[in-house]
């Protein structure tokens, strides 16, 4: 049985769709392709609302250029890193499959700014790796480039070259001692402090694609920082990062009911933070366990039609 902060969530996620079909960031505001493709991936995995989530599919395909991109609004194209939640959302929906397989052949053809380093004391990372931006025309950074390799790898791209490059580059970017930030290893030979949330994406990515022990430093620090990690973010994708490598907590739904109930004194969480606690007490092992799931689900909906 779905515990009641859970099943309040899923109904405000129903409640705040827009006439659209899409899902605001927060509500009351304009739809987002960011908030509505997590809207769709948390109230498909939990079998809510069919029609919601094929309208909010919807949604997203007005919202995808020729060139195959979704940006985050049509004033900022080159703002694309929502491509690969869009591809996400389309998983599995054959008419949808045009369309993310243009989101497929963007995401593949699209790249950060990579140049020689000038001075590895300096910049303590390779720079010359390639993996994705949040924004054109800027260096590559963790978060981006592993939500790309998630999208590829559940299409069925985990050899393709790309793919290899960005597995490299998050690699390139684990801190020595463990963990992940935004990007950025030594600078100046300081070593940076990890985030937890950048951490748990990095390892997401790299789930059943790498050794244990080649990511086990930062595994051992996310496991450290999780009983003490309160914000839905950082918890939300520490449960997923973890659960990818098989280390799901027996208390996960405790913890977000936990962090549904902190709403009451800091007040609503953004639609995606709603949704990615969601997908992190449903996952069985990691985010992309979700999507094979959302998949079957899927498949099995339109056989019945």
């Amino acid at each position: 049985m779905i515990q009641e902060p859970l099943l309040q969530s899923l109904e405000l996620l129903q409640s705040i769709q827009l006439p659209n079909g899409g899902f605001p960031y927060h509500s009351g505001e304009k739809a987002r392709p960011d908030a509505t493709a997590w809207a769709i991936i948390a109230l498909s995995s939990y079998a809510v609302d069919r029609e919601s989530c094929n309208r909010g599919r919807a949604y997203l395909a007005s919202q995808q250029a020729n060139d195959g991109r979704v940006s985050l609004s049509p004033s900022h194209p080159e703002a694309s890193w929502p491509t690969p939640l869009a591809i996400f959302a389309w998983e599995g929906v054959p008419q949808y499959q045009e369309a993310q397989s243009r989101a497929v052949d963007y995401l593949i053809g699209f790249t950060g700014q990579h140049f020689s380093n000038p001075d590895p004391s300096i910049i303590g990372h390779d720079t010359t790796i390639l993996g994705w931006p949040w924004i054109a025309d800027t260096h590559s950074w963790v978060v981006p480039t592993a939500l790309a390799l998630l999208a590829l790898h559940k299409v069925g791209l985990g050899t393709h070259p790309r793919v290899i490059a960005g597995q490299q580059m998050l690699l390139n970017r684990q801190l020595p001692s463990g963990g992940w930030n935004y990007g950025s290893t030594t600078v100046f030979n300081r070593e940076l402090p990890p985030l937890p949330e950048c951490t748990a994406i990095a390892l997401q990515a790299l789930a059943d694609n790498i050794a244990m022990h080649e990511i086990e430093r930062s595994l051992q620090y996310l496991s450290r920082e999780l009983p003490q990690l309160r914000t839905p973010i950082s918890l939300g994708w520490t449960l997923l990062g973890i659960g990818a490598w098989g280390l799901k907590p027996t208390n996960t739904e405790e913890l977000v009911s936990d962090c549904f109930h902190r709403q009451e004194r800091y007040g609503p969480y953004a639609l995606p933070s709603l949704a990615l606690l969601l997908c992190a007490v449903k996952a069985s092992h990691g985010l992309h366990s979700l999507f094979r799931s959302l998949s079957e689900k899927t498949h099995a909906a339109s056989a019945h039609d």
